[in-house]
């Protein structure tokens, strides 16, 4: 797309906008509610219902990962985990009229300020060279220069990513190391830019848990608790995550058993490093503009 065909005042830059601005005000104020014997379930849920009150709606589910955990951990029903002296990763995504922002932030109780500043430092060095024509390998060299200088390593199968109209995830993917041929940015898009440093070997790897879910394919289910289940998904979630807890159906964990078991849903399982080691996120969503980018998420 030119740069003439790009109008970046167009009602959907103006909806991207309006998410980013009610996501930094929530990321804010959430933030302050993670403190030591803090209730997981209830900041995240103080975020969703916060999102809501301004005018969104969560993109996906609060993610809360803890020390090794660094995606898709999530609070579930009635859960009574509180925090402790760890290093926390809180992820908030909000979407108007399917228009999305994301956004994600380290809160450090563990004492390990430096891998908390590496991926914030990284970001920000991301940020600085985001351009028309930059190649996203460009952007995954100066993220792993700067988790590299802090002695980390960068979690490199983890990625930035595009921002489409009701999708979480698209192209282009924004590496976080140095790759040989990635995409190359262009005026008007939406992407995500997610640095993950870590003390461990660098991957991660899926866990047990499973918390989050997403449409997978339209079908039809004779079981009333998933069939109850499916109607709520497909109206209100569209193809965006949610979160067990969301369904307002009885036995909503026996009923998506059934869903995942058609192939209606997919789940999204914990991912995290080594048990022992810690993960530090800072995430920002920008629109590339002609001059650089524009933050929406600040």
């Amino acid at each position: 797309m030119s740069e003439s065909e790009v109008d970046l005042q167009s009602e959907k830059y103006e909806k991207h906008r309006e998410a980013g601005e009610i996501l930094a005000q929530v990321r804010e104020e959430t933030v302050e509610r993670v403190e030591v014997g803090a209730s997981h379930l209830e900041v995240a849920e103080y975020a969703e219902d916060r999102v809501r009150e301004l005018g969104g709606e969560p993109a996906f589910p609060v993610n809360i990962s803890v020390d090794h955990e660094a995606a898709h951990a999530t609070p579930s029903i009635g859960d009574e985990t509180t925090f402790g002296e760890e290093m926390i990763n809180v992820d908030i995504g909000v979407h108007v009229d399917g228009w999305l922002a994301d956004t994600a932030i380290t809160v450090d109780l563990s004492g390990n300020p430096e891998l908390t500043e590496a991926s914030e430092q990284a970001l920000e060095a991301a940020l600085d060279v985001i351009e028309p024509g930059v190649d996203t390998g460009e952007i995954g060299a100066e993220i792993e220069d700067v988790i590299d200088g802090y002695g980390f390593n960068p979690v490199v199968n983890l990625t930035g990513h595009g921002l489409g109209h009701w999708e979480q995830h698209t192209d282009p993917n924004i590496p976080n190391r140095a790759v040989s041929q990635g995409a190359t940015l262009e005026v008007g898009d939406v992407v995500a830019i997610e640095p993950f440093a870590t003390d461990g070997g660098g991957k991660v790897t899926e866990g047990a848990s499973e918390e989050i879910f997403a449409l997978e394919r339209e079908g039809k289910i004779r079981n009333r608790d998933a069939r109850k289940a499916l109607e709520q998904i497909t109206d209100e979630f569209r193809t965006l995550p949610f979160a067990t807890r969301w369904l307002e159906t009885d036995r909503p964990e026996i009923a998506l058993r059934r869903l995942k078991r058609n192939d209606i849903v997919h789940g999204y399982p914990v991912l995290q490093e080594d048990e022992g080691c810690l993960v530090s996120q800072k995430e920002h969503t920008l629109i590339v503009t002609e001059d650089g980018c524009e933050v929406t998420t600040n």
